[in-house]
């Protein structure tokens, strides 16, 4: 493994230069806090590619579509199994995960007990953590995301940046040359990838034929600071595909959407909507602005024929008690019996151990760990989005504070112990130099019949590369925890 650049404080400040303008020029941009339309700042990022095991990459490469196929068939095949484990949760969580159960149900009740589109298009991540054990660096499984999807488009982006800076000679100390061999900072085509996904949506939409007649309807939040990582994926769109796009936020669906004979058009143009694609709703905070506005246009749109990128069964088989259950090798077996034993294995590979907190035997082990050996463990909520998480010595004390009957809706999930590495961050123009640790995620998109079960397509989609301070248990970007981050492959 190559050490990180060893630089002048002259030659920093110099590379500093360049890469702050790369990022305003190329569009590796964020909005910041407060912002006006017109002033944007760079996102924040490494100044090195930070190492990762190659062989642990290409496992998460390898067991990418596996995953997608997984869920898909959780969703399809084994709806009623689905449908119970979300009663069950809706009960604990009923201002988030119970709206979303009762939306669904209420979609199907309207419907005569059927999606109204049963055709449903998934843009997934699967989220990894290395496990460095005996110098043995191994992938393990951290979630898996079913729902507003974020930062591939600033993935490719950051990419980029670490390639030009490694092109133009600027991590070399004594002359110009390439710090890294080309192939040991690869560059995800996150943008390009996630773009042909939701073309593959618009496709199928218009019965296997390319369209671009149709359009793709992105459902934001207000006010969105990460809205260009969303528009690089908008613009591949119309690039690669023709196909245009729309914004809209939740509270914006009935005033700027009709719904004519069961189909999706933009009211200002009457263009017709292929595809719905969240990069909201994915939290109770969506919601919160305009509660009957925002889940009646949740409702509204998934009572139309546009496909959605997820449909509310989709978003809700990204629950955590469903990851904890799909740890175990039967289950997986079970949604996929075509599965190859060594593909199998791959798979089972990249779980730790996670245990449910009710009545069952596992769920009675589960209490026992959580206040004897906490330090060991992560408790986490049916929430994406970061910010919920219990971590470690502090599980006892918010177990303590919860009546025992609402310990169900958490799961407690061996912590991972990743390599730290001390890279430089900058966020604001300010540079940290401090231990980091990563995060992989691995894009994957596919199309499915949520009633059949057959898949229409299923790829994989690139990667993603997030870091943060070593001393952060949260790893949001745009909540300010972390960093979009790059590969050295070693």
């Amino acid at each position: 493994m190559k050490t990180f650049p060893s630089l002048s404080e002259t030659q920093e400040t110099e590379l500093t230069e360049n890469l702050l303008q790369w990022s305003l020029g190329n569009g590796l941009t964020m909005y910041p806090v407060n912002y006006k339309t017109h002033s944007a700042t760079h996102a924040p990022i490494t100044i090195f590619p930070t190492p990762f095991a190659k062989k642990a990459f290409n496992n998460a490469m390898d067991v990418q579509k596996g995953f997608n196929e997984l869920y898909a068939s959780v969703v399809s095949k084994s709806k009623e199994w689905l449908l119970d484990i979300l009663k069950e949760l809706a009960v604990f969580d009923d201002d988030f995960t119970g709206k979303l159960f009762e939306m669904y149900n209420k979609s199907i009740e309207s419907n005569g007990g059927k999606v109204k589109q049963p055709l449903s298009l998934g843009i997934f991540r699967s989220d990894y953590m290395l496990n460095d054990v005996d110098d043995d660096p191994q992938i393990k499984q951290i979630e898996f995301n079913t729902v507003s999807i974020s930062f591939g488009g600033l993935s490719t982006k950051v990419g980029e940046l670490h390639n030009y800076l490694n092109s133009k000679g600027a991590y070399d100390a004594d002359y110009s040359y390439k710090y890294y061999d080309d192939d040991e900072i690869p560059i995800s085509d996150s943008i390009n990838e996630l773009a042909k996904g939701l073309a593959d949506g618009n496709y199928h939409y218009n019965g296997k034929q390319e369209s671009t007649k149709t359009v793709v309807l992105f459902v934001v939040q207000p006010g969105e600071r990460n809205c260009f990582d969303q528009r690089h994926i908008e613009y591949s769109l119309l690039k690669n595909h023709g196909i245009k796009s729309y914004r809209v936020t939740l509270e914006e669906v009935a005033e700027k959407t009709t719904i004519n004979q069961d189909k999706l058009y933009i009211k200002s143009t009457m263009d017709e909507v292929a595809v719905v694609y969240y990069r909201s709703g994915y939290a109770p905070t969506d919601y919160e602005m305009a509660p009957e506005a925002t889940w009646n246009a949740r409702l509204y749109l998934e009572n139309s024929l546009a496909i959605k990128c997820p449909s509310l069964l989709t978003q809700l088989s990204g629950a955590k008690k469903v990851q904890q259950i799909l740890t175990q090798k039967g289950m997986v077996e079970k949604f996929l019996p075509d599965i190859s034993k060594d593909e199998l294995d791959k798979l089972l590979s990249t779980f730790v151990a996670i245990y449910p907190l009710d009545d069952s035997e596992d769920g009675k082990t589960a209490k026992k760990l959580a206040f004897e050996t906490p330090e060991k463990f992560v408790l986490k909520p049916q929430r994406e989005g970061g910010g919920n998480n219990i971590y470690k010595e502090s599980i006892p004390e918010f177990l303590k504070s919860l009546d025992e009957s609402k310990w169900g809706a958490y799961i407690l999930m061996e912590l991972i112990n990743p390599p730290h590495h001390k890279n430089k961050i900058i966020r604001e123009g300010e540079v940290f130099h401090e231990n980091i640790i990563s995060e992989l995620g691995v894009f994957g998109t596919i199309v499915f019949n949520e009633e059949s079960g057959d898949v229409l397509t299923n790829e994989n989609a690139g990667w993603l590369l997030r870091s943060k301070f070593s001393s952060s248990n949260e790893g949001g970007v745009a909540a300010g925890f972390g960093c979009v981050d790059n590969i050295y492959l070693y």
